[in-house]
């Protein structure tokens, strides 16, 4: 019997985050009967170790209720620190079908957290016709964007749409057209859509819009984390290495916490958070 760990990523209270599947030995299950575990779990991912050639070496695959994805950075998160309840913290190096991930697990007063160090980042300015879809789609106007954060599409695994809200109150009413908007980001290859609204320069609050996996939205999201941390530095807004944190999942009543490091030398970012135990599913 095929064992499935549950955890909530990005927060210390099981009640809030992200949760995450886990399934630590996969080595028997072809893609068919992980997929299967993955829609009867139920979550927006998950995680799958497919081998552990060495102790602190695994190989990582990803699915959602409906589909495989490349990389999931809150299951990623998940699994190493159900690595490291088992195994005791220290690095782990995950090979991913977006790359290589870096990880590292210490004990703290919160819990288990773990940082992820992800693949090369990159980002481009979204067109006009991508950015005319995604507001009619998102039934937002060009007045609802804030101008000093230019829409961008966004890569730290996955391709993320980044779309800044002016203020918090349109952050906070998100009504949209969820088929419409699967079938932009399925034909345009986009994983998650990040919206974001910018407190002051180190905070920022976000929601996730997750439709090609078969979620409304996604209370924490460490891939979109990354990607934006990658912005926030190709655009110009890092200029020594900082810390900022991200806000996600307060309005659907699962508050998490993710902190991304970046450093405007480097290509990659690191996300770091909290992952603990849920008693439930």
């Amino acid at each position: 019997m095929t064992e499935i760990l549950r955890y909530a990523a990005f927060t210390s209270d099981p009640a809030g985050g992200n949760p995450a599947g886990v399934v630590l030995d996969a080595t028997r299950l072809d893609a068919a009967a992980m997929q299967r575990i993955a829609r009867e779990v139920g979550y927006s991912e998950t995680a799958f170790v497919t081998a552990a050639p060495e102790p602190r070496r695994i190989t990582l695959r990803y699915f959602s209720p409906e589909a495989e994805v490349p990389f999931c950075g809150h299951a990623t998160l998940a699994t190493a620190v159900a690595i490291a309840s088992r195994r005791g913290p220290g690095p782990v190096t995950a090979d991913t079908p977006a790359g290589v991930v870096e990880l590292t697990t210490e004990a703290g007063p919160r819990g288990m957290t773990a940082s992820m160090r992800s693949v090369p980042t990159h980002t481009r300015p979204t067109t006009a016709e991508e950015l005319e879809l995604l507001l009619a789609v998102l039934r937002w106007s060009r007045i609802d964007l804030d101008p000093s954060l230019p829409p961008h599409v966004a890569f730290a695994g996955n391709d993320h749409p980044i779309v800044a809200a002016a203020t918090r109150g349109r952050l906070a009413d998100l009504e949209y057209d969820f088929d419409a908007l699967k079938q932009l980001m399925l034909a345009r290859g986009w994983t998650t859509v990040q919206l974001v609204w910018r407190e002051d320069p180190r905070t920022f609050h976000c929601r996730n819009p997750f439709p090609v996996g078969g979620v409304v939205e996604d209370p924490a999201t460490g891939a979109a984390a990354a990607a934006l941390g990658g912005y926030l530095r190709e655009i110009g807004e890092v200029l020594d290495v900082d810390e900022i944190t991200i806000h996600q999942g307060v309005d659907m009543g699962r508050p998490s916490r993710i902190v991304v490091v970046i450093d405007p030398a480097d290509q990659q970012v690191t996300v770091r958070g909290t992952a603990v135990p849920m008693t439930s599913s």
